[in-house]
């Protein structure tokens, strides 16, 4: 053996490839994605109970989105890191341990701040998309990996949807409304028993350590910024309030302590240098762009949906469950684009689906505002903005995973569930802020100049990720 290769031995230690067939790696990887969606899907149809069981009021459970996404920002890089580091197989059976000990917290809790503890655990299943991800890039091919990431992103999004009816069906039937917070639990159960023989070890590790100073700097930043977002505008927690200002200049002023520390950091956490790249950049706006969007409305869309037409002279009036059914059609539209985007890319380009994605998003939140009237009409708006947000959503994790170097594929796609993260937060603050505007004071419900707003805002907001779209370019991508 010769010394170059006697040093290799000792130091890669990558154990020896164990041949997975491709459809088990498949079948992991679309049960983890579906765990991941249930998750994020089930409380929705179940809220407005957990009021009077748990003694919270409808302020106070604000708090629960609140948690869940600090903790999402918190664990992301850390265990995108973990993963490019240590394995990504390894560290995804903990992060899905971690996900189902806060789901067995969320099923028997049995208050709010027992509820409260769980949905912390299980933002941790941010990770579970990047980890998967560098598990797909290390054992498969480009045209494959990007194949595979629309099914995933398909998978989650199914998840989203069967955790809402799932929740809603059980709140339905069973006299116990916090019997429904049991399903993640369920979900996740099976995704680690299944996952855990079949999911194969990542081959290549580039080596290194954990730059633990950046990630506290960067997870206090990102964690008081996202305070400050989603509080702001609430009781107590005014935009101009000390607490708010806090949280946000403070927020910002650690983050741009974390981005200076890392320029000078050996083995950074996350290379911040990777934002020269003009694609990175391109990606993270129109992530940023799509996700305002997309996450900022979701909790809109639905009290719209809850709203009868006779109280507040909008809305359908649709029961829980209903707006579980409601939600359907845009997410199965959602799902089918992801699924669709590798091919479509291939014929028109990386730009061209960005452009598209950015375009049909803007055309179905302006249907939003002319065909609100009716339910069949406004769920097709629905549908075209779905179409629009499953090609961005699956192109952009393919393309924030090939603008960065192979080493910190992980990472790369860690950042982009990160800037989701931003994007969905900057969305439901706007959206916060526009409710609270057109709210008589003693009045549960906006006025219809808030939607009129927020649908108006939207489609501005696709279409500068339209525009940002257009400065993509291929020659960017490292080889």
């Amino acid at each position: 053996m010769t010394q170059a290769a006697a040093a290799k031995a000792s130091s890669g230690s990558a154990p020896p490839v164990r041949t997975v067939p491709a459809a088990a790696i498949v079948v992991s990887i679309v049960l983890v994605e579906l765990s991941s969606g249930i998750t994020q899907g089930f409380l929705a149809p179940v809220l407005r109970s957990l009021t009077d069981v748990l003694h919270v009021t409808a302020a106070g459970l604000n708090w629960l989105s609140i948690a869940n996404l600090m903790a999402s920002v918190a664990f992301t890089p850390l265990l995108s890191r973990l993963g490019d580091l240590h394995g990504h197989r390894r560290v995804l059976r903990w992060n899905l341990a971690v996900v189902l000990l806060g789901s067995l917290v969320v099923g028997t809790a049995g208050s709010f701040r027992t509820l409260l503890i769980g949905q912390i655990l299980q933002g941790a299943f941010a990770g579970f998309f990047p980890l998967l991800v560098g598990i797909l890039r290390n054992r498969t091919s480009e045209a494959e990996s990007r194949r595979s990431i629309g099914v995933m992103v398909a998978a989650l999004v199914s998840g989203i949807c069967l955790g809402g009816v799932a929740s809603g069906l059980v709140a339905h039937y069973v006299d116990t409304p916090t019997a429904a917070l049991w399903v993640p639990a369920a979900a996740v159960s099976v995704a680690l028993l299944v996952t855990w023989p079949l999911l194969p070890e990542t081959t290549e590790r580039p080596g290194g350590r954990l730059d633990v100073r950046g990630g506290v700097l960067l997870c206090a930043g990102l964690v008081a910024v996202m305070l400050g977002l989603g509080q702001g505008g609430l009781p107590g927690w005014e935009w101009t309030s000390p607490r708010t200002l806090a949280c946000l200049v403070g927020g910002a002023a650690v983050t741009a302590v974390w981005v200076w520390v890392e320029l000078r950091s050996p083995e950074p956490m996350i290379d911040v240098r990777l934002f020269r790249r003009r694609n990175v950049a391109v990606v993270a706006l129109v992530t940023t762009t799509f996700s305002f969007c997309m996450l900022g409305l979701q909790i809109a869309s639905a009290v719209f949906l809850g709203t009868p037409g006779e109280v507040a002279g909008y809305g359908m009036g649709l029961s829980p469950l209903e707006i579980a059914f409601a939600t359907i059609p845009g997410m199965a539209s959602l799902a089918l684009a992801a699924v669709a985007a590798p091919r479509l890319a291939a014929r028109v380009g990386d730009r061209a689906t960005l452009v598209v994605g950015s375009l049909l998003m803007a055309a179905g939140y302006a249907l939003a505002l002319a065909l609100h009237t009716s339910l069949t009409p406004y769920l097709l708006s629905t549908v075209v903005a779905g179409v629009g947000t499953g090609l961005l959503q699956q192109s952009t994790r393919t393309l924030a995973v090939e603008s960065v170097p192979p080493e910190q594929t992980a990472v790369g796609s860690g950042i982009n569930e990160l800037l989701i993260n931003v994007g969905g937060s900057l969305g439901a603050a706007c959206v916060l802020a526009v409710t609270a505007a057109h709210t008589a004071a003693g009045s549960a419900l906006p006025a219809y100049g808030a939607y009129a707003t927020t649908w108006s805002v939207c489609t501005g907001v696709s279409l500068l990720g339209g525009l940002a779209a257009l400065l993509y370019r291929r020659s960017d991508r490292p080889a």
